[in-house]
């Protein structure tokens, strides 16, 4: 399992190759500490069941970054990415629209949508937490797909933090510069 994350103390991406078998995450550039916490990771066998402490395929249970155990499904491919194919196709499509090519505009389109589905059962899925958003690439685990809620909920815990911190420290994020 591949952990990508924000260090917490100096927010540089930090990418953690065989993270399953880590006591701990340690940043490469300030070289800051993140403990794995002990049931963060379960082991299951080829058939589902329980199998011994690093035997079997591994099994996220929470974040291994921060105490969240809300984690969600998607595929492992940039959104960017995926809308400048949209766009390049919707583009090319009104050029030869507009000269009047009906079937070349047609085929750019659908060739479009068959690049978008090839790609969505080609790329693989990552886990990513809601709270820190860390991405678990070759991690199992029963979770879902994204929930706007659930991330509405953390994304308010965050503003109000960064809003308590603000005020502890004699400015808000409103009255700054």
């Amino acid at each position: 399992m591949r952990i990508t994350y924000a260090c917490p103390s100096c927010d540089a991406t930090v990418t953690q190759p065989g993270a399953e078998a880590a006591r701990s995450l340690v940043c490469s550039r300030c070289g800051a500490e993140v403990e794995v916490p002990a049931d963060a990771i379960g082991w299951t066998n080829a058939a589902g069941g329980t199998a011994e402490h690093e035997i079997g395929l591994p099994v996220l249970r929470r974040c291994l970054v921060c105490p969240s155990k809300e984690l969600f499904l998607r595929k492992d491919f940039p959104q960017r990415l995926g809308v400048a194919i949209v766009v390049a196709g919707f583009a090319a499509s009104c050029v030869t629209w507009f000269w009047q090519m009906l079937v070349p505009t047609f085929a750019i389109l659908f060739g479009t949508a068959f690049v978008d589905v090839v790609l969505y059962f080609v790329m693989p899925e990552c886990l990513i937490c809601y709270r820190c958003n860390a991405r678990y690439r070759g991690a199992g685990g029963t979770y879902g797909n994204f929930d706007l809620e659930t991330h509405e909920r953390h994304r308010q815990q965050r503003i109000r933090l960064e809003e308590a911190v603000g005020r502890r420290g004699g400015t808000t994020a409103s009255s700054a510069p």
